[in-house]
């Protein structure tokens, strides 16, 4: 396992990082909500990207995992400047970004950023979900704390409720990405569990459409949940970086430059 890094960011943010040197497309490994990245996909998949000689990033947001800073302070706003910041400092040459739930989201923002991403795959992606997912199922109280400048609460499946904040929703829907086209002009994958609970059918498709891309698919998997993180759905990640890291090689995006 690579060892863990810190990055002072201009942003004055402390984030923790782990790389592995190799060759390329650097494989990106963005986490999500509340998630860090000793979770068992980017753990997994960077032991896979060791074993390939492949070089590889993984990073906690601020607030998440070994970061500084209060999760309950953040938004996606800073969680994709940050995960811009490690990646600017740390990585060279093409990308392949890996985004898992709400890293999906940051994903689709990093594309905008970043002229040199040449494959996206996308686990459970889960764009916008402060907008059609928090915001849409609030209760008129709950929609008039947010208003007033307080927060809300969720139960979550993972520990304690999430806290979801006034900034959480208006920065969110300053980062929409489901609302206009979103050009992608590499191999994209996306894989999405029929038993998710968090993550609907109808996102992962709405995905599937909003992405301008000549070589799209959409997999899903029946039974597999949120998680999406036994043998056989790890396996499946494995295949997608694979399959878009050697298209964007064929393409000439897959050394370092």
């Amino acid at each position: 396992m690579a060892q863990v890094e810190y990055l002072e960011s201009a942003a004055g943010r402390r984030l923790a990082y782990a790389h592995t040197p190799g060759t390329g497309p650097v494989v990106v490994f963005l986490s999500g909500y509340k998630s860090d990245m000793q979770g068992t996909k980017a753990v997994h998949l960077e032991a896979w990207a060791q074993a390939q000689g492949r070089a590889f990033l993984r990073l906690d947001y601020s607030g998440h995992g070994a970061s500084d800073g209060a999760f309950e302070d953040g938004c996606i706003g800073d969680w994709a400047e940050d995960a811009l910041a490690v990646i600017e400092a740390v990585t060279e040459g093409p990308l392949v970004l890996v985004g898992s739930s709400m890293g999906g989201w940051i994903g689709c923002l990093l594309v905008r950023r970043l002229s040199r991403v040449a494959g996206f795959v996308g686990v459970a992606a889960a764009p916008d979900f402060t907008e059609d997912g928090f915001w849409a199922g609030f209760s008129d109280a709950q929609r008039a704390a947010i208003a007033a400048g307080g927060t809300a609460e969720l139960p979550s499946d993972y520990g304690d409720p999430y806290v979801i904040t006034c900034r959480l929703i208006e920065d969110g829907r300053q980062h929409l990405v489901l609302r206009a086209p979103l050009a992608m002009p590499f191999p994209v994958r996306l894989l999405q569990g029929t038993e998710d609970t968090a993550v609907t059918r109808d996102t992962a498709l709405r995905l599937l459409d909003h992405i301008d891309s000549d070589d799209l698919r959409l997999t899903f998997v029946k039974g597999a949940d949120h998680r999406f993180s036994d043998p056989a759905c790890l396996r499946l990640i494995e295949q997608a970086v694979a399959e878009v890291g050697a298209a964007s090689a064929s393409s000439g995006m897959g050394t370092d430059v």
